[in-house]
């Protein structure tokens, strides 16, 4: 057992012990963060315009902070780019993480001296629980693989901007720097391509027994090493035992992965973003992500039928029900008010407050009113995937056909398959009737000859990763959107049809 091992045991306890403290008294927890939001929004310009002097409970608060987006901060963020002082949180951001809008062009997120700790400890946390949870630290002795974006920063006015990945990097604990990969210099690399090569020809024959990533690019990366050895992930690292990962849902590429490696290996689930990371797993026993309830984040939930009203019911954490989809709002120490970040939760426990991510709030097909959502899709296809264990897939998304050339109109999965179903209409259909029994209206939809069932596109293998390197977008922390309520992106991934 070498020293980073044998002190992280300790220091787990700790952590998880003061985790329980607040994790147990979720109320008074996200309380006294509201409290102490309020007291420095005060001192702000936005406190000031939104008149936060008035506020002394959750109910003024509502009354005073609107729900909004991007757009409606961007004349602050843009009094703060500009070089002003107390603009939406105290001092001035210490970076900016820089994020691709579709419809804002670049994003801006400001991350604050107070907001940081929210990030590095919440990531750090998650290992900590799995140490305490199951005796395992070893990994900790080896090598760390962490695929993520450049580091390298700009400005944005006088703030130091660039991904958040690259952003984190700069903070990673001491302990852990001497076994990071990969090297400083080629994590600077922004082609993806480029800088995967340069990754494997320094990791390759490494000691390694960690990887961090979203799932797609790291499969791409195993894939790579697969060709250049011809053996199986574990034959090349054969001490790898834990996977983190964050960004998307695991499932659709669990079996891929899981046989690149030639084995089952643990792994740890994450939900950060560059507005906070949000939760995490705390367990390798329960369902669901723990939610950071004590990290500087006040969270309110607005039910996702009622998003787009005029006046939607806003809740905060002990007005939810396990089972109910959820638009996630945050009010945080980066200075973000009221702010909808666009994904969807479903919480699964109370005790602990313990969620899953199940889609974006404006990622759904509804082009007939069935408003069929992300997690339906994606437990349609780990249906289909049980039922038909042959096939395996690289990637998948799913858009709407209004206008075919004949029949009906109908729902198009583009997917790009590693195997291949032996009887491909026996697959659609399998997804099709989970599907309808998932989501009732496109039930009614198919069962009242509205819409016919679905239509599979199989797509060349690396179509996806095709598809972002022509928009830029290959590797790092960026994804294909899982479904589509119009056709601007499928129109586009199926010129890689086979």
């Amino acid at each position: 057992m070498g020293i980073r091992s044998f002190l992280s045991k300790p220091y787990a306890a700790y952590i998880v012990k003061q985790q329980l403290k607040w994790a147990n008294n979720p109320s008074q927890a996200q309380e006294s963060v509201f409290q102490n939001l309020i007291t420095i929004g005060k001192t702000t310009a936005f406190g000031k315009d939104h008149h936060f002097a008035d506020i002394k409970n959750y109910e003024d608060f509502k009354k005073h902070v609107p729900i909004c987006d991007y757009e409606d901060l961007r004349p602050y963020i843009d009094r703060v780019i500009a070089g002003e002082s107390d603009v939406l949180w105290r001092d001035k951001p210490t970076y900016f993480a820089k994020t691709s809008g579709t419809t804002s062009g670049a994003k801006y997120i400001p991350l604050t001296k107070d907001s940081i700790p929210n990030h590095i400890n919440s990531a750090k946390n998650a290992m900590l629980n799995y140490i305490h949870e199951t005796g395992n630290a070893d990994f900790l002795d080896r090598k760390l693989i962490f695929l993520s974006g450049s580091p390298v920063l700009g400005k944005s006015g006088d703030i130091l901007s660039g991904r958040l990945s690259g952003i984190v990097n700069h903070h990673v604990p001491g302990y852990l720097r001497t076994n990071q990969m990969p090297s400083y210099e080629t994590n600077c690399i922004e082609d993806w391509e480029t800088k995967l090569d340069r990754i494997i020809d320094e990791t390759i024959h490494q000691d390694m027994s960690l990887i961090s990533g979203i799932p797609p690019w790291v499969q791409m990366y195993f894939d790579r090493i697969i060709e250049r050895t011809g053996k199986p992930i574990h034959e090349t690292f054969p001490n790898f035992d834990m996977f983190i990962y964050g960004g998307v849902n695991f499932e659709p590429y669990k079996t891929k992965l899981f046989d690149s490696i030639g084995k089952v290996i643990p792994s740890i689930e994450t939900y950060p973003a560059s507005e906070g990371f949000f939760a995490f797993q705390d367990t390798q026993t329960e369902e669901g992500l723990l939610m950071q309830l004590d990290s500087g984040i006040f969270f309110e939930f607005i039910p996702t039928d009622e998003y787009f009203e005029e006046n939607p019911t806003r809740l905060r954490i002990e007005e939810v029900e396990i089972g109910k989809n959820y638009a996630l709002i945050i009010n945080s120490n980066a200075g973000l008010w009221g702010y909808s970040i666009g994904d969807t939760v479903k919480f699964v426990s109370k005790s602990p407050y313990r969620v899953l991510v199940t889609g974006r709030i404006k990622h759904f097909i509804s082009a007939f009113g069935e408003h069929v959502i992300g997690t339906e899709v994606e437990k349609a296809m780990k249906y289909a995937l049980e039922q038909h264990p042959e096939v395996k897939i690289t990637e998948f998304s799913v858009a709407p056909q209004v206008n075919p050339t004949e029949g009906l109109p109908y729902h198009e999965w583009l997917i790009s398959y590693e195997n291949e179903p032996n009887d491909p209409d026996a697959f659609a259909l399998t997804i099709d009737n989970k599907l309808r029994e998932l989501n009732v209206y496109y039930d009614d939809l198919i069962t009242g000859s509205i819409t016919r069932t679905l239509v599979i596109s199989a797509l060349q293998r690396d179509a996806f990763q095709q598809y972002m390197k022509s928009i830029g977008k290959l590797g790092g922390q960026n994804k294909v959107p899982r479904l589509s309520n119009d056709r601007k992106i499928a129109d586009k991934i199926i010129h890689w049809k086979k």
